[in-house]
């Protein structure tokens, strides 16, 4: 693989680096260093990034955004383009900076993101380190319209969770998720299965029923 960078055009007309292309030389706690042709590049990784990129020695991609402040300058890396967007959504809310944005997305995939956005599961998203109950009600609140145009492959999911529920999570649906992921199915598997519960008869019912519903979904 030929090393790299690429650059993006800002608003302004300046440039930022929008993408490298090199060899891992270092991981640190949260961040990577990326020899890019003798250059080494510092960029800031959420714990989720930073497992899956390799071991030093490799080769790896990672997309950029750059910060640049009157006394520093500094890049943030993510494995694919749909990371860093949500990196840069989630700071659209208030009290949601880079360091909070990353613990959030160490703590859940981009489509887990969506998920507990699209069924206001603030319990979900308060599990990453630094994020409280009045910061978690107000990145699922503020999002919760915004949660299908960056849920990538789950978008029609999301989009149908949020057509059903209106972008509230009733008890009886909150429960019937917890159930399932109780059960050993994934959060995602989970939702998903309780939103075709709903759509196919369940939508008004209790728990149990969601349960049983959701059951004959996972089935299929």
């Amino acid at each position: 693989m030929e090393d790299g960078s690429s650059f993006e055009t800002q608003k302004d007309g300046s440039q930022m680096i929008g993408k490298l292309k090199g060899t891992i030389d270092e991981i640190g706690e949260d961040y990577v260093v990326l020899d890019v042709q003798g250059v080494g590049y510092v960029a800031y990784c959420s714990a989720r990034t930073l497992a899956r990129l390799g071991s030093a020695g490799e080769a790896a991609v990672l997309f950029i955004e750059t910060y640049v402040r009157e006394d520093q300058l500094k890049l943030f890396g993510f494995l694919s383009v749909l990371e860093r967007e949500w990196f840069r959504l989630l700071q659209t809310v208030q009290g949601v900076g880079s360091k909070v944005a990353l613990a959030l997305l160490s703590t859940l995939t981009p489509g887990e993101l969506a998920n507990a956005i699209a069924l206001q599961d603030k319990t979900s998203v308060a599990r990453a380190p630094g994020v409280g109950p009045k910061v978690a009600v107000r990145i699922v609140t503020e999002l919760k319209n915004k949660a299908p145009a960056f849920a990538g492959d789950m978008a029609p999911t999301i989009g149908l969770k949020q057509e059903l529920g209106e972008g509230v999570a009733s008890a009886p649906v909150a429960d019937a998720v917890s159930a399932l992921t109780n059960l050993g199915y994934s959060r995602d598997q989970a939702a998903n299965a309780v939103a075709a519960a709903l759509k196919n008869g369940g939508e008004g019912g209790d728990s149990a029923k969601l349960i049983r519903l959701g059951l004959k979904e996972l089935a299929r």
